[in-house]
Order: structure tokens, then sequence, then C-alpha cells
């Protein structure tokens, strides 16, 4: 399993810091602000089957290769198959990332519901859900994570399911976590110390890391340092950074930079995360072309150290950040 995408054609090349992910299309609530704007009214299977696969084709056209999805995105997984299904040589150099661990229960409903999403790290879980992804990817499934590990998450400690993990990274499959939480950084620590056999289990990381929420960075360099694949997620804070949210004192310095370089809000807070020297890929959560291919701007931004110190003084308390992120709601 690559590390990093592979190398696409000559006349598109791969955009190798950046994917897309698929929490915003593959089911109809979700918690990126502005979202209502954003989809189609009828939020039908078939309207996000649509409107997944042309995310997925303006990804792969602009040269993204990385793709995620997870067991908990509604019916993102079914969706993203359909679309290696239909494109050979997409299926043939793609790298397909997905989550188990929660369990979707919201019924395509996009608010209303008292729960959207169940989570359990047991084994039981894991062996139902791996099946189910199988079902769907078949043999596109390179990078499986166990979905938002916390410090307490028995999927650190608990020995049969690391055997059942550690048979799966023997056929082939990066084996990994994503966190979220204030304690990313020691849900991060504490897997790099996991072992099976005398040998680390885990090999690949997915964590939020943004301007507003840089408190990982520092375990995630130790993950990279490990050899870990190490993935990005919410680079734009769930919309707080997009152009037409980043509006109030809380991200004047963000607009600061963007004004002075010329760039998009979005383009820079990604390109921000792409500067990370151990960020391998950066995903988009655009639930747009239009969003993509502004996401993807952060591609041709180079920015300097001055640029990256100007941003420096956005970070939040790592509490106060997710406490905000919990209010966001379902829409």
């Amino acid at each position: 399993m690559p590390a990093a995408p592979a190398t696409g054609p000559a006349d598109s090349p791969p955009l190798a810091r950046f994917g897309l992910g698929t929490a915003a299309v593959g089911r109809p609530g979700y918690i990126t602000l502005g979202r209502d704007r954003d989809l189609p009214a009828g939020r039908t299977v078939e309207a996000l089957r649509e409107r997944t696969h042309a995310l997925l084709d303006a990804a792969y056209a602009a040269g993204v290769r990385y793709f995620d999805t997870a067991r908990s995105y509604g019916r993102a997984e079914e969706f993203v198959a359909e679309w290696l299904a239909a494109r050979p040589q997409a299926a043939a150099d793609a790298v397909v990332g997905s989550k188990w661990g929660y369990t979707y229960t919201a019924g395509w409903q996009a608010s209303g519901v008292p729960v959207h999403e169940v989570k359990e790290h047991s084994a039981e879980v894991f062996d139902r859900q791996i099946a189910e992804t199988r079902g769907l990817l078949g043999r596109h499934l390179d990078v499986y994570l166990v979905h938002s590990v916390t410090p307490d998450s028995p999927a650190l400690t608990d020995p049969a399911l690391h055997a059942r993990l550690a048979a799966l990274a023997s056929e082939g499959v990066r084996v990994g976590l994503s966190t979220s939480g204030p304690a990313q950084a020691a849900a991060v620590r504490a897997a790099l110390a996991v072992e099976v056999d005398g040998r680390p289990l885990f090999a690949a990381v997915q964590s939020t890391w943004n301007v507003l929420e840089p408190s990982a960075g520092a375990a995630l360099a130790e993950a990279h340092a490990a050899g870990w694949l190490v993935v990005v997620k919410e680079g734009m804070a769930n919309g707080r950074l997009a152009d037409r949210n980043a509006t109030g004192p809380d991200t004047a310095a963000l607009r600061d930079v963007a004004d002075r370089t010329g760039a998009t809000c979005d383009a820079l807070a990604l390109a921000a995360a792409a500067a990370q020297p151990w960020a391998d890929i950066v995903l988009s959560g655009a639930a747009t072309e239009d969003q993509l291919l502004s996401n993807l701007g952060a591609a041709a931004l180079d920015l300097t150290p001055t640029d990256l110190a100007a941003l420096a003084p956005l970070a939040e308390p790592a509490d106060q950040y997710w406490r905000t992120r919990a209010a966001l709601p379902w829409a």
C-alpha cells in the first residue's frame, strides 16, 4: 500500500498532498456550516449519488488520487465503489481510505433525529463492518482506520481487536486510526505504542488539524517520523474557515493573509495544513465542484514563514475549539 497517491497521467499530474473526503455528500445531514446552501433541496439517495460522483470526477480530473470515506457516512462507501466500478482508470490508481467504528443511525434524515451515528470500537463491530466495507469496496481498500479514537477507546487496549487488525494489515491494508476531541495528541501517542507480536500495529492516522486547532501537530510529527501515513481532516474547521464564514474577529488574521496573498480563505487554510512537514495528505470536504476547485487552489500556494507566523495567533484552546464544534447543528 503506497504511503501517498500514485502518479497519474502526464497530462493530469496528481495533487499529491490533497485528497477528497466524502463525509459532506454521502448522507443528507452533516455539521458543515452553510451546508443547506450547498446541496440539492431534495437530498435523495440519487441526488447525493450524482453529487458524489461529480465531485469524484472533478477531483480525479484535477489530479487528486486519495479518496476518503467511512461506514458511518451514510452511503458514501457505496457511492465511491460505484464510481470506481464505472471508471477503470481511476480504479487502477486511486488510493481509498475508509473507517469503521461508527454505525450510521439517522435513517437518511438531515436533522431532527436524536443520534446520527453510534460509536463502538469492539471486535464484533469490526467483524461486521469490515465485511460490509469489503462487500462494497472489495480490493479497493487501501487504508482502514478505527473511527474517532480517543485515549479511552478499547481500540488501544483490546487484544482480540488487535489480532483482527493485524490480520488485516497482513493482507496489505494499511491499518490505523482517526482521532477527534481535545486529547488527539494523547490518542496518537498511545497508538504509537501499540504492538502485536513485537511489531507496531498501526501505520496511519487521520486527525483534525487547522489553524484554529493545531494541538495535535507535535504528535502527528512523531507519527510521521515513525513511518505512518498522516492525513489531515477538517482543515477548514467544518466551514468556519470558508470565505463566507470567516468574517468575525476570531478569523481576522486569516482574512488579512488572504487579502495580502490574493488567496481565498479556504485555500489558505488548507495550504497552512499542507505546509506542515508531517502532513502527507490534506483532505478537502467540499460539497460542490466550485468549492473543490477553490480548495485545490491550496496546491498553488507557497506560504512563507511570515505567512504561517501571521496565522499562528488564530489557534484556540483545544477544549474551546471542540466545544464549539460539538455545538454545530446537523443540517
